[in-house]
């Protein structure tokens, strides 16, 4: 019988500040697979996030199906804008949600695992970031700084992550990021450059996958997830139509849930997967098939 074993893999999910989350919902499935858990997480969120976890306010989503409870072997601080310390900005290096933190870009994270694990250490990288600070603008009325502040965190900060990382993996290593529709057709709300960090996410994602693949035998795939109620997609502001949306016109009508897409990486980060990379995997109940939205029956004719 094939199981999905990650026994004695360690993974890092990059982007869990809550239990909301695809980020938790793949944490969460690796470890339901066997893996041991390290988590990144957004300096200003981190605090907030460490006493959830303990004051057991996450205690029911926290339980694994044999009856034990998931525990992240480390949560580490990350700010994926910054390749090193020294890019980021006096006035946020200085302001305690993150000075307590120490080194919180991606070389310290990287520095970080080599003193606590030695290299390698890593198994599987998975990518759960995205930020566009201006993602209730249209496309057209996005400035510039906007539009490149999303692809920086949504798009370049995984290159970063597996340029710094890959090095760190053990044989059969798998990165895998979060993709969205709006990559390849309109969305309307979904604004900001959003959008535009997508398809290069993707794009990317390609490219990557025979760079790093050559280079350190690494695969890089990404997951073209549903729409899902997250604190994060909630600031956008339409999630709940965009979710209503999406039900109402795909193939399969089933309530589309986090833990799909959980179950998705799984498989992409274990050896059921050695032959997949540089692919978009689409969990979206098949809603990227459709090229027609599903009419609406009329009604009935009132008869006299």
């Amino acid at each position: 019988m094939l199981t999905i074993d990650l026994g004695g893999k360690r993974a890092f999910v990059a982007g869990v500040a809550d239990d909301g989350g695809f980020g938790f919902a793949i944490a969460k499935a690796l470890a339901e697979a066997g893996a041991t858990v390290c988590v990144g997480t957004w300096p200003p969120a981190m605090g907030i996030f460490e006493k959830l976890l303990e004051r057991g306010k996450m205690q029911q989503s926290m339980a694994l199906a044999d009856g034990s409870r998931l525990a992240f072997e480390r949560i580490y601080p990350l700010d994926a804008a910054f390749d090193v310390i020294e890019d980021a900005p006096s006035e946020i290096r200085e302001n305690k949600r993150y000075r307590e933190r120490g080194d919180f870009s991606i070389r310290g994270l990287t520095d970080r695992f080599v003193a606590d694990f030695g290299t390698p250490c890593l198994d599987v990288v998975v990518h759960s970031l995205a930020n566009g600070p201006e993602v209730k603008l249209p496309l057209l009325d996005t400035s510039r700084r906007g539009y490149l502040d999303a692809i920086s965190v949504s798009a370049y900060s995984n290159i970063s992550l597996i340029r710094h990382l890959a090095p760190l993996m053990r044989p059969g290593g798998s990165f895998l990021s979060l993709t969205y529709m709006a990559s390849e057709r309109v969305i309307p709300g979904y604004g900001g450059g959003m959008s535009s960090a997508k398809a290069a996410l993707e794009s990317d994602t390609r490219t990557l996958a025979f760079e790093a693949g050559r280079r350190h035998g690494v695969r890089v795939n990404t997951i073209s997830a549903g729409p899902w109620a997250s604190r994060a997609a909630t600031a956008i502001g339409l999630i709940g139509r965009m979710i209503d949306y999406t039900r109402k016109h795909s193939p399969l009508t089933r309530t589309f849930e986090a833990t799909d897409v959980g179950a998705a990486a799984a498989f992409l980060a274990s050896p059921l997967a050695a032959a997949i990379t540089g692919t978009v995997l689409y969990v979206d109940n098949g809603y990227h098939a459709m090229g027609m939205g599903v009419e609406e029956p009329s009604p009935p004719t009132p008869t006299e």
